[in-house]
């Protein structure tokens, strides 16, 4: 069966190109169509298969990809897939289901989340942006916008990575869709957890963008003077860790074994920012580490708050501030002796990659079989 995956980009790797990564394990052989790839920074992870970038992917033009959204509808274009493929498998977060795929091939779309900026949150990213700028970035969403829009019947079969994203779905694409949770790496339960160690650093991990809010972190600890880590990079980064006290750490990507590091200090991963899903929390949980969480989007599906706290994998605070954040955070040391490790890694394990490989290969077999 020949397969062509299509993917929004590959330079980094984040959440979803780990579901790319797994995808490929069911379709070793498949060509992947994307925008934008660099293989010195995405890394030894970069899949083997034969990769065809867009017309953009120029050295000037990829190091401002994210810049770049009016051009992705002209980007997607240039994509000519090259064969007569039985499958088409899309992963959608950036404008990767517009592809023009021939006539009657069964079209899976894996959405991650219906582009932020476009749908949902583009105030969001409006305020990020200098006062001159917005006006133009907003005429430029709404066009991105209205051509989402004539992409949407492009797919067969639309399955997304969680319920929050399920709702977002239907309310901007009117399209039900399948739930299948994205894969969390078996590799990270095989070591063994460590207990009974001193843990002296809360914990903040991933891409440091306006919309995860680790500007809320930053003025929580500025205030409480506690010791946080922040691992990750993005356009943020310079100017919070130009506002944060010394007890707070910009570290930078960093390779596994290095987290590892970090991890065996941790008391808790904090997570402020409204995810689609965020499959962080769920790899710091593989480790037994509890996760603080904004009680909104995807963290409600993966970090468990029970009154019984061994049951626990976390907590919530209910407002993106620094109060709500640490009224959390006086909570959780409050109960912190009570988490249970076993526990917590335990629940992380049912999202585990075979689970995700499993109920994927299930939802296509299912839709190739009802073309047929």
């Amino acid at each position: 069966m020949k397969v062509a995956i299509v993917h929004y980009w590959l330079i980094t790797r984040r959440g979803g190109e780990k579901v790319i990564e797994s995808i490929l394990k069911l379709y070793p052989n498949a060509d992947i169509y994307t925008l934008f790839l660099d293989e010195n920074i995405y890394g030894v992870n970069l899949p083997k298969n034969t990769i065809i970038s867009s017309v953009l992917d120029q050295p000037f033009l990829k190091k401002h990809y994210q810049k770049l959204f009016p051009l992705y509808p002209l980007g997607i274009k240039s994509l000519k897939l090259k064969e007569d493929y039985d499958l088409i498998i899309s992963s959608e977060s950036g404008p990767a289901k517009g592809v023009k795929i021939k006539a009657g091939t069964p079209h899976v779309c894996y959405v991650h989340s219906p582009m932020r900026y476009c749908w949902g949150f583009t105030e969001d990213y409006l305020l990020s942006m200098s006062k001159p700028l917005r006006p133009i970035a907003n005429y430029f969403f709404e066009r991105l916008r209205k051509w989402d829009v004539t992409t949407i019947n492009n797919v067969s079969s639309y399955v997304v990575n969680s319920e929050n994203v399920a709702k977002r779905v239907k309310n901007f694409y009117r399209k039900n869709s399948s739930v299948i949770y994205p894969p969390i790496e078996l590799a990270l339960f095989e070591r063994a957890l460590v207990k009974n160690v001193e843990r002296d650093i809360y914990l903040s991990f991933g891409a440091i963008t306006p919309y995860k809010r680790i500007d809320l972190l930053v003025e929580t600890f500025n205030m409480n003077g506690k010791k946080l880590v922040i691992i990750g990079n993005g356009s943020e980064k310079e100017k919070l860790s130009s506002m944060a006290n010394s007890n707070i750490s910009f570290v930078g990507s960093l390779p596994w074994e290095e987290i590892e590091n970090f991890l065996d200090r941790t008391r808790a991963l904090i997570f402020p920012g409204e995810e689609d899903f965020g499959m962080i929390p769920l790899e710091v949980m593989a480790y037994g580490i509890p996760v603080l969480a904004y009680k909104k989007g995807g963290a409600l599906e993966t970090v468990v708050e029970n009154e019984n706290i061994s049951e626990s994998s976390g907590g919530f605070f209910d407002e993106q501030t620094p109060y709500s954040i640490q009224e959390c955070i006086d909570i959780f040391e409050l109960n912190e002796k009570k988490y249970d490790s076993e526990w917590i890694r335990n629940h992380a394990r049912k999202f585990g990659e075979d689970q995700f490989l499993k109920r994927f290969s299930s939802h296509v077999n299912s839709i190739l079989s009802s073309k047929q």
